[in-house]
């Protein structure tokens, strides 16, 4: 199916790629939601994965049809789909219908191919970035090899990312962003317990952390970010009274990232510098990151803020990749109620990469 006739998205210049996530769970519903709600977004997007699926989504979130759903036969006639249209490429499978709701090995199966596609179109630059929707890690395990090797997206993109730059998973170092309207953060640690996440608190691993943020965003900035480094003690330890991470590690860390040109500052207090790198009712912001020490740390603040406008960055990938900051909700799937505020949130988040905007 072509659509010559209709003119690029002034914004992008190649298509941007849906994944659908676990078609039992509610990531095919945002996604049709997510064009019905923000058609001025999903312009020149499309969704890699399953026609029939997203047909069967987009009649959950409509009672009557108005955004047919459109096969297409490659990623660039995404960029000439006339409005009000969904596009999607086929690209795995034709997916038996699933129960809404349940945890099968087939819908893990599914999902992971569809986000091997994407992720291998990207880093062959056939796309200009990829927002994937959730996955749910049992049916991902349950489908078997090669989607039982890893726990999510991020470590699959990260091991498709290292294969095909021919290095290994070490040498292709990946870091969480979280981020929503007012704030951003980014991780030094991820899923691990709090008892590993303060181990894995050294000079190497917090400076590469910092190295990859100021990477990241600048290209999305358009300038270097101004960072914050949180403490890992109360008071960032106070003068060693609690603790000396902040003076064996951090400040020595710092010093050496300013040698290296990085606008970084800290470390200060966890309890505080959050709402100092808030973005306020005038537009500004005193930091425009803040780099968190573990999970929770990083994470409770913004999604305080509001998890529905969170969106999941990956930063240190060769490629774009934003996702919703949520999961499955397997007790939602197929009740048409699922919120699509995060996806609508990642798909932005994406065309703002893309283009370069700020």
């Amino acid at each position: 199916m072509t659509f010559e006739s209709a003119p690029l998205t002034p914004l992008i210049q190649q298509a941007i790629a849906l994944t659908p996530g676990d078609p039992c769970g509610i990531g095919p519903e945002i996604i049709a939601r997510a064009w019905c709600l923000a058609p001025e977004s999903t312009q020149g997007c499309f969704v890699a994965g399953d026609v029939g699926l997203m047909r069967r989504a987009m009649a959950l979130v409509q009672a009557v049809p108005t955004f047919p759903v459109v096969e297409i036969q490659a990623p660039s006639e995404a960029l000439h789909v006339p409005p009000r249209c969904l596009p999607v490429l086929q690209v795995v499978p034709v997916s038996p219908v699933l129960p809404w709701g349940c945890i099968d090995g087939r819908a893990g199966q599914l999902a992971g191919e569809a986000v091997l596609w994407a992720t291998r179109a990207a880093l062959r630059g056939e796309l200009a970035g990829l927002v994937t929707a959730p996955l749910h890690k049992e049916a991902l395990h349950a489908a078997g090899a090669p989607y039982n090797q890893y726990p999510g997206h991020t470590e699959l993109l990260q091991a498709e990312a290292a294969r095909h730059a021919g290095v290994t998973i070490e040498l292709m170092p990946v870091r969480m962003m979280l981020a929503n309207n007012e704030l951003r953060t980014v991780l030094v640690s991820i899923h691990v317990s709090l008892r590993d996440a303060l181990d894995a608190i050294t000079f190497e691993r917090v400076l590469q952390t910092l190295a990859i943020t100021d990477a990241s965003l600048s290209k999305i900035l358009g300038r270097r970010p101004r960072m914050a480094v949180a403490g890992v003690n109360p008071h960032a330890g106070e003068g060693g009274l609690f603790g000396r991470e902040e003076i064996d590690i951090l400040q020595p860390c710092l010093a050496a990232a300013r040698q290296h040109g990085m606008d970084v500052h800290g470390p200060y207090a966890p309890d505080t510098v959050f709402m100092r790198a808030r973005k306020q009712a005038d537009g500004r912001r005193e930091f425009d990151v803040v780099i968190a020490m573990y999970h929770d740390q990083g994470l409770i603040p913004v999604k305080y803020l509001g998890v529905e406008q969170g969106v999941n960055v990956t930063l240190g990938l060769p490629l774009v990749r934003t996702s919703p900051d949520h999961g499955t909700a397997m007790d939602l799937a197929g009740k048409g109620v699922a919120d699509a505020s995060s996806m609508i949130q990642a798909i932005r988040m994406a065309r703002q990469m893309v283009s370069g905007a700020h």
